[in-house]
């Protein structure tokens, strides 16, 4: 097995209720790549697949997962069931469908009963990075390499920030604003 690299077990398990959530959750994988987040990626519906799902939530923990980040839309049952059936965080991302634009998913979500705690982001993209940015923070507090991407994370944004205001010029002179 010379230079063959050893493959770590997952952190974070990345799950989705079909197939076509996967256009928001790309945006939560992308961010833990960067940041060298070993992680799983699976289709877990809540509805069509029932018994997948709890055989997923209830092994997650000694499976060595740490996080579950878990995108849906619609009736959006998947977060909260996964996070009844766990003790590891739940971040739950909203997914827009074409009825409700996400508000159906985020409602479904956030409205968990006392007991059952789910995290709950933003609805599409904006939410699958800042959960997978709270899933990296989760973890940073006992990895040091990650609390420095995080650093690193909020310095590069910082920047794109800043260098965006340079390129906002006057409506009437046409001159930059600032």
């Amino acid at each position: 097995m010379d230079g063959e690299k050893a493959v770590a077990p997952p952190l974070v398990g990345l799950v989705m209720g079909s197939k076509s959530d996967y256009k928001v959750l790309v945006h939560a994988r992308e961010i833990l790549v960067r940041a060298e987040v070993p992680h799983e990626t699976r289709v877990v519906s809540a509805h069509r697949t029932p018994e997948l799902m709890f055989e997923y939530g209830k092994s997650a923990a000694e499976r060595g997962l740490k996080v579950l980040i878990a995108g849906a839309g619609g009736a959006a049952h998947l977060p909260g069931m996964l996070a009844s059936l766990t003790a590891l965080p739940v971040l739950g991302v909203p997914v827009p469908g074409s009825n409700l634009s996400g508000l159906d998913s985020l409602l479904s979500i956030v409205q968990m009963p006392g007991g059952v705690p789910t995290a709950t982001f933003a609805v599409g993209n904006a939410g699958a990075v800042n959960a997978a940015l709270f899933a990296i923070k989760i973890l940073a507090l006992d990895d040091k390499r990650l609390a420095a991407f995080l650093a690193t994370e909020r310095q590069r944004r910082a920047d794109e920030a800043i260098a965006s205001s340079s390129q906002l010029l006057d409506y009437e002179s046409g001159k930059p604003v600032l």
